[in-house]
């Protein structure tokens, strides 16, 4: 019943800002400009992938947390906070002076920025360099609170804020349609989901403020364990985006919107299964604790739960993609887009499953085996998507990131399979 319930608040507190998104697309498409749009739209990449900074601390912290619940060892909870925040907030430091320094040689020369742009451009990379570091502090605070299962008040505030990545941007406007005030934003939605999640944790667990030693075995568990999530989060995002970013080096600002958009659109669905791996990802940990064979029962319920959930959104994402993308945009641009939506829908159902495979080898404590297979798939990947690019466009980008995900999805299911057979014990010790 808990797991639902918390399924239930993860779909509000992602389901809010995708409905918010839906309708202010198109108008700031319109205000915008394609070309404006396009990077706007990378902006919002860099604001979420570059949380990679926070070296899998975040996801660290809940592992750790909720095994401690497990092993009802409450008392060691504040020395692993104290010993994981400090270390991300030097962390989001280091990573928003390595992308304010990156910026210059990003927008100058590397990304296909109309001339006239490119001034606003750099500029706006600069304010959403100077927010890394409070993305990272407000995902380790976030893993509080997923560590304790508090996935209720995690999404009364994702929510209202998340909604705010598209609101802030409309309201600026009838003011400016310039990149920095739109982006300044993105950056003040962050400063206040941090400051609320801080607050929360606070209030709901006080003792989190008692003063504490900083214990060298915790961060050596956070690290470890977190270095591995790093490789991850580094790979699992860029796999996810390196699609738009070959269109922009390969062909175009505007090709970036057409494939953007409508990824953006039926990616999102991917959300769904990435709401139930991470309530499951702490409820894992913490049940094997006690009783091995309940985790392999919650696997088999969870990856049903997934195919019945998916195969009728992907189905009909599908169906409606033509129509659809023409009510919500314009006839033109669902001509260029809505084969990709197609292509997406299909790669979407696939990948679902690996969700769900993804959080139980992790919970297992082998994050090692999902990060290793991310890397090779990395390698594999640029290869034939650069091709595809090349010689067939935004639906070369699209054909490409089926057959990742198809591939990945086979091998997390083989691994997770793999673990559940040999009972590998999550001990907390990651293997190298």
């Amino acid at each position: 019943m808990r797991l639902t319930v918390n399924v239930l608040w993860n779909l509000l507190g992602t389901g809010v800002p995708l409905l918010v998104g839906l309708v202010a697309v198109p108008p700031l498409i319109h205000a915008l400009g394609t070309a404006r749009f396009g990077v706007l739209s990378l902006a919002w990449v860099v604001v979420g992938y570059f949380g990679f900074f926070d070296l899998g601390l975040g996801r660290a912290m809940t592992q750790l947390i909720a095994r401690k619940v497990g092993n009802c060892e409450e008392s060691e909870i504040p020395s692993v906070v104290r010993s994981g925040m400090a270390c991300m907030a030097l962390l989001g430091i280091a990573g928003g002076l390595v992308v304010a320094a990156l910026s210059p040689w990003l927008v100058g020369y590397k990304l296909a920025i109309p001339e006239h742009l490119r001034a606003e451009t750099l500029n706006a990379f600069y304010l959403l360099a100077s927010s890394i570091p409070i993305v990272i502090i407000t995902t380790g605070l976030r893993g509080i609170l997923e560590g304790r299962h508090r996935f209720d008040v995690v999404n009364i505030v994702r929510a209202p804020l998340g909604a705010l990545t598209y609101l802030g941007p409309l309201a600026v406007l009838p003011f400016s349609n310039e990149l920095p005030p739109v982006v300044a934003t993105l950056v003040a939605g962050r400063i206040v989901s941090c400051a609320a999640y801080a607050a929360l944790c606070l209030r709901l667990y006080p003792e989190l403020a008692r003063r504490v030693e900083h214990d060298a075995s915790h961060i050596r568990q956070l690290l470890a364990f977190g270095g591995w999530i790093t490789l991850s989060n580094v790979a699992g995002p860029l796999l996810l985006y390196l699609g738009r970013l070959a269109l922009a080096l390969l062909v175009s600002a505007e090709a970036v919107a057409y494939f953007s958009t409508p990824y953006d659109v039926v990616v999102s669905l991917l959300l769904i299964p990435g709401l139930f791996a991470s309530v499951l990802f702490p409820m894992i940990t913490e049940t094997f604790q006690r009783d091995h064979a309940s985790v392999r029962t919650l696997y088999r319920q969870w990856l049903r739960n997934t195919g019945l959930v998916m195969f009728p959104l992907a189905l009909l994402t599908f169906l409606i993609a033509r129509p659809a993308l023409a009510l919500w945009i314009n006839e033109a641009f669902s001509e260029q887009s809505y084969r990709v939506a197609q292509l997406l829908a299909v790669g979407v159902f696939i990948n679902s499953f690996g969700y769900i495979s993804q959080a139980l080898i992790q919970a297992y404590g082998r994050p090692d085996l999902t990060a290793k297979l991310h890397v090779a798939e990395l390698i594999a990947y640029v290869p034939y998507l650069w091709w595809l690019v090349e010689t067939h466009g935004i639906e070369g980008a699209a054909i490409a990131w089926v057959v990742r995900v198809t591939i990945s999805t086979a091998a997390l299911a083989v691994i997770a399979n793999g673990c559940l057979t040999r009972g590998i014990r999550a001990t907390g010790k990651v293997h190298a």
